[in-house]
């Protein structure tokens, strides 16, 4: 006997939000399948005024935030979708006009927003299937880079050995100063030496929008690594690029166009600092996290 149901995840980062519809299927002699049925991608850039602007969202963003959370119901229920939860991360939970806005959203179109923590964000996005990447004796070092931080869960033989969010995400870099980031790079440097230096043959697990597009840009089957070689190539070619060169020549979206830049070098440092050579990209991230984990409470 098949059983298909729908469950929904709203992504709310600090680059874009998101709305992932995924299906369920259910049968007695399997475990359960989950398809993705519709993604759609909204760029408001809540980042924008989470780091910057005395870290207010303002009224024009959360105006499209209501208009989104309509969309996101209506679209919702053509699909039938049974639960779903949103939740938000780093730019909402920095923000200081944060109550107000979840208040707000909820007063006006009845979505109910979960602000996480960052530890919180990487034990969701750790809980996708990762199974047959970190099965073995070998080390992995997962990667997920958002707009205002990134993720990082260290697997030693199947396990979670240790895990850490970092303020490093590229909506982030690109409004703070120099010294800053430097900080910030110096600090992420020491914890990733320090939590890799016993293991051998560390490899890359990547997850975020950019790192999804330049793997679709490698032309590289599913399944298969990028290597640190072909990574770094692509970086100095982006950054020789002008911002408006990447949307005309590349046909990268305005709001991947200039994040993208400082995603790699976050990709890249972690290669290097944890010796990896070559970087998975299985398309999972927070949003098939938060799919799963409500399937699972459904139970």
């Amino acid at each position: 006997m098949l059983e298909i149901k729908k469950f929904a995840a709203i992504d709310i980062g600090s680059n874009a939000i998101r709305l992932l519809i995924s299906n369920v299927i259910i049968s007695e002699d399997r475990e359960p399948q989950f398809k993705k049925s519709s993604l759609v991608r909204v760029p408001i850039r809540l980042g924008a005024d989470a780091f910057t602007n005395n870290g207010i969202i303002s009224a024009a963003n959360i105006g499209r935030l209501i208009d989104a959370m309509e969309a996101f119901k209506l679209l919702m229920n053509v699909h039938g979708v049974a639960q779903y939860k949103a939740c938000a991360t780093s730019a909402m939970r920095e923000a200081t006009n944060r109550k107000e806005v979840t208040d707000k959203i909820l007063s006006k179109t009845g979505v109910k927003i979960d602000i996480i923590g960052g530890k919180e964000e990487a034990a969701i996005i750790s809980s996708t299937d990762l199974s047959e990447l970190i099965e073995g004796e070998n080390s992995y070092l997962y990667v997920d880079v958002g707009g205002g931080s990134t993720e990082f869960t260290l697997f030693s033989k199947g396990e979670i050995i240790s895990s850490k969010s970092f303020k490093m995400g590229t909506v982030r870099l690109l409004n703070n100063k120099k010294a800053l980031n430097k900080e910030i790079f110096t600090n992420v440097e020491k914890w990733i030496k320090k939590s890799t230096k016993d293991l051998k043959r560390v490899s890359l697990i990547g997850s975020g929008g950019n790192i999804n597009k330049l793997f679709k840009m490698s032309g590289r089957s599913e399944g298969k690594p990028i290597s640190f070689i072909y990574l770094n190539a692509q970086y100095q070619f982006l950054k020789q690029m002008s911002y408006d060169d990447r949307i005309s020549e590349l046909s990268l979206n305005p709001d991947r166009a200039d994040v993208i830049i400082p995603a790699t070098k976050i990709y890249l440092s972690a290669m290097k600092w944890s010796g990896a050579r070559k970087i998975y990209v299985p398309k999972i991230g927070l949003s098939d996290g938060i799919i799963k984990s409500l399937y699972y409470s459904s139970l």
